[in-house]
């Protein structure tokens, strides 16, 4: 006679869902800029983005400031081993705040999430000594427009504060330390809705 084996699963051997996440709002959305792992598409409410610099980086960098009556889209990732130090370090400009109450996901369970922005007092608007950088805004613009299609890439610049800031054109030879390579059309998507802004380049 055959004998059916039976088998119960080991519910004490499944690996828990991660309990801390961060939400990602600029290169962070490019996938190919780092090696964060069960990304999710997010919505965060009562931030807005806004193009700032700090004493210590030369250029300008994107952050978020509240705004009750703004909603951005973006990524949510669960922070490596929950080490919010390491994170911290890589976002050592910004402040780490928790934001798990204003973060619209798909996960089914309810994680910490904090979002990292540049507090009041800590930053100041863009100019021809710190502007922003062309292959810093391709490379978020290629992960909007993966994630969310050209729709998302228009929300992302429609969402977005300060683009009276100028922008080096360093196209030709990055200086952002994590740039892509864009297409032809993804190049042209770009300086088409830079120019709709009347965004000043300056030459690389």
């Amino acid at each position: 006679m055959t004998q059916i084996k039976r088998y119960t699963s080991d519910r004490t051997s499944e690996a828990a869902p991660p309990e801390a996440y961060f939400f990602g709002y600029g290169s962070l959305v490019n996938r190919d800029t780092h090696h964060f792992q069960n990304v999710e598409l997010a919505r965060l409410k009562g931030w807005r983005r806004v193009w700032r610099h700090t004493v210590i980086r030369p250029v300008a960098y994107l952050t978020v400031i509240p705004d009750p009556t703004a909603e951005i889209d973006g990524l949510i990732a669960p922070v490596p081993a929950a080490d919010w130090a390491a994170l911290d370090e890589r976002e050592g400009a910004y402040d780490r705040v928790a934001a798990h109450e204003q973060v619209t996901h798909s996960l089914a369970h309810r994680p910490e999430i904090a979002v990292y922005t540049i507090p009041e007092g800590k930053h100041g608007a863009p100019d021809e000594t710190c502007p922003a950088l062309l292959s810093y805004i391709d490379v978020v613009v290629q992960g909007y427009l993966r994630e969310f299609g050209e729709a998302g890439v228009k929300r992302f610049f429609d969402t977005t504060d300060g683009w009276e800031a100028p922008v080096l054109n360093d196209r030709a030879d990055p200086v952002y330390p994590r740039h892509r390579v864009l297409t032809a059309d993804e190049r042209t998507l770009v300086d088409d809705l830079l120019a709709e802004r009347k965004v000043r380049l300056l030459p690389g």
